[in-house]
């Protein structure tokens, strides 16, 4: 529902991909077929080749299935058959994962967590928002009557004015200290990657500009901190015996590292 409501307010593209144990990459990517009417191979694109692509239940879908997002997540761009294939833009990935205790799930690879810019978790909605859905459907499907706000050309551009967000040197340094304190913090592991910090200070630009700033301040750097870097870190089997999880590690990097004052 998030992602079709996504997809329909800026006037994108959408597929859905079940992820299950049987799923190819190129049930993903598209195949290629020989057409006997034409007498040539012809290619069948995937539902990779839209604009917002909703990963159901990913990680039920083996490794080799899911590296098939690999490419399009980090380069905007698939191969198949040798040949290198553009996405559209814009382009982004949304998936929904099963706890790891379920039975018929497979871990997520490094490299592919590391590729979504957030992670959050959408728990149960409270007792007057569960009427309010009630109310909303009891008659008509909302998400029928949605039309775009915005469209894909325009983000496009709004994409591009993020980036023009100012980051001043002592902010820029307090997103770097933070990722460098998760690579030497007890309870961790591996610690967050450099992509994780241009993440970091990719979603601190938008966070800035969304609350009507063209400048970072701390405080937007600190909200987006456990969505952005909570999913790029491993824990020590220790942490997790301990019941250290990510959100309290990170709030520990948080009161370790010094905030950036105006001089």
């Amino acid at each position: 529902m998030l992602a079709k409501t996504l997809s329909r307010s800026l006037g994108c593209s959408f597929q859905r991909i079940q992820f299950t144990p049987d799923l190819l990459p190129s049930d993903i990517t598209g195949i290629t077929f020989y057409n006997q009417k034409l007498g040539e191979f012809e290619f069948r694109p995937g539902p990779l080749l839209s604009q917002v692509v909703l990963a159901d239940e990913i990680n039920r879908a083996t490794p080799r299935t899911q590296s098939a997002l690999l490419e399009a997540m980090e380069e905007r761009q698939m191969s198949v058959e040798r040949e290198t294939i553009a996405l559209p833009r814009p382009f982004i990935v949304i998936a929904t994962q099963n706890p790891v205790e379920l039975e018929g799930t497979f871990p997520l690879p490094e490299a592919q967590l590391d590729r979504f810019l957030l992670r959050l978790s959408i728990d149960y909605p409270s007792r007057s928002e569960e009427r309010l859905i009630l109310q909303r459907f009891k008659e008509e499907q909302p998400l029928q009557e949605l039309t775009p706000v915005l469209q894909a050309e325009r983000l496009q551009e709004l994409q591009k004015m993020i980036r023009r967000v100012r980051v001043e040197p002592g902010v820029e340094s307090y997103i770097v200290d933070i990722v460098r304190a998760t690579r030497s913090h007890n309870g961790v592991e591996l610690g967050v990657s450099p992509r994780g910090t241009l993440a970091f200070y990719r979603a601190s630009q938008a966070y800035a500009a969304i609350h009507g700033r063209n400048y970072v301040i701390p405080d937007d750097v600190k909200h987006v901190a456990r969505p952005v870097l909570s999913h790029r870190m491993i824990a020590t089997a220790q942490s997790r015996l301990h019941g250290r999880v990510m959100d309290q590690i990170i709030d520990d990097v948080l009161h370790s590292v010094a905030v950036p004052v105006e001089s």
